[in-house]
């Protein structure tokens, strides 16, 4: 059965699917408000922790996916150049790293404008999609970061996307 299959009501909020989403999969989560929710989603290197908050004023569900790291000081011009290269082969979604808080960060945002709803494959493609993308850089940022690899040469051996089903 689809995941969308489940939901015949015509005006469900975007948290409410992912909050059903998160129950499904099994992953621990905090209903932070009614727009607001917070997972960790384990990965191969580590957990993730996701956040997405729904925006009724732009119609646009936003995605945060997040890690804890600190990179010297010295490194974050290259850290930098890396990111730019990594945003370079995402198709949707972006990285960022916020230096205040200490955290790797890749971000998406669902537009639904006009009343458009999100439907649950959609999030949970986009939920995917950013744990697949912190789990395909994470080699990069680390070879960058702590073992004095240029971005070009980290970005060799970020994991290949795989193309299939398992």
């Amino acid at each position: 059965m689809a995941l969308s299959e489940s939901y015949l009501e015509d005006d469900i909020h975007p948290i409410d699917i992912v909050e059903n989403l998160a129950a499904h999969h099994d992953w621990d989560f905090d209903r932070i408000g009614d727009d607001q929710i917070a997972m960790a989603v384990e990965g191969q290197w580590r957990t993730y922790s996701i956040t997405l908050a729904w925006s009724g004023y732009d119609e646009t569900l936003r995605m945060v996916c997040t890690f804890e790291m600190e990179p010297p000081e010295e490194k974050l011009g290259k850290l930098y150049e890396l990111l730019n290269a990594m945003n370079d082969e995402c198709w949707a979604g972006a990285f960022t790293y916020w230096a205040d808080q200490k955290l790797m960060v890749y971000r998406y945002g669902l537009v639904l404008a006009g009343g458009q709803m999100a439907s649950p494959e959609q999030i949970d493609t986009i939920i995917r999609a950013a744990v697949i993308s912190a789990e395909r850089y994470y080699p990069a940022i680390q070879l960058l970061v702590w073992g004095d690899r240029t971005p070009k040469d980290a970005m060799q051996v970020a994991i290949a996307e795989a193309y299939g089903r398992a």
